[in-house]
């Protein structure tokens, strides 16, 4: 176990530091604006606006397994999944504790706006629970799935096998976190329908890969330059190989 442990840290310090924070980052951010839903205007399309930071989620997830490998990629993502928790524990307390909020004077409605922003920002367990093992699964179907694809590339390194890698673990594992969040938590507490939960998981895979679309030329620059370094992150590419 402590071999392990003594693994788990040694990997971490050999992750490039801005994309792992960005990666923390949009994970908490992710989960704080999941609260808020989008209205589509179609009774079919559930998104919310978690999806502004899940595409940078995966972005940087893929950016550290190509530059990195699987195994740093997770490493940080399990880091981020448990800050996140961290984070979500201070909210909860900081919504426990007595006061007003500076957005809840409204007259004759501040007791109803204070409870709401404390609700939010306070969580509901089984929201928490139910993405933090979405998050746990997609993250490790990304990553891997992702370093499986470069395999059986041989190794090539240019944008193309970047952004085929990228797309390919990204709207899987993107539909499987929708997909397993609406299974735990909306069928189960909100009585979404199995047709409900397939087509929100899809159509949101769908719109989040166009953002990975998007950026990925970005993603591909930043995975070259961790690359062109060298020596410095060799070792988390032959630990996590």
């Amino acid at each position: 176990m402590k071999s392990r442990m003594d693994e788990f840290r040694r990997i971490l310090r050999s992750v490039p530091p801005m994309p792992a924070a960005l990666l923390i980052l949009s994970v908490v951010g992710m989960n704080l604006l999941a609260n808020k839903s989008i209205n589509t205007g179609v009774d079919w399309l559930a998104l919310d606006c978690g999806i502004l930071f899940s595409w940078l989620t995966f972005l940087t997830m893929d950016i550290l397994t190509q530059s990195c490998g699987p195994k740093a990629a997770t490493a940080v993502s399990l880091t981020a999944l448990a800050l996140n928790l961290f984070m979500a524990l201070l909210f909860f307390l900081g919504s426990r504790i007595p006061g007003v909020w500076g957005e809840s004077f409204v007259e004759g409605s501040e007791g109803i706006i204070n409870t709401a922003l404390n609700n939010t920002f306070g969580g509901t367990w089984y929201i928490i629970l139910g993405s933090s093992i979405a998050f746990a699964a997609s993250a490790l179907l990304n990553n891997f799935l992702n370093y499986g694809i470069g395999r059986r590339l041989k190794g090539s390194r240019g944008f193309g096998t970047f952004a085929l890698r990228a797309y390919v673990s990204t709207f899987l594992a993107q539909f499987a976190d929708n997909l397993i969040f609406a299974l735990l938590v909306s069928r189960i507490f909100f009585g979404w329908t199995m047709v409900q939960c397939l087509t929100c998981a899809l159509t949101g895979a769908v719109l989040e890969l166009l953002f990975e679309v998007f950026f990925s030329p970005l993603g591909y620059r930043v995975s070259r330059r961790i690359l062109e370094r060298g020596e410095a992150y060799a070792s988390a590419r032959e630990e996590s190989a």
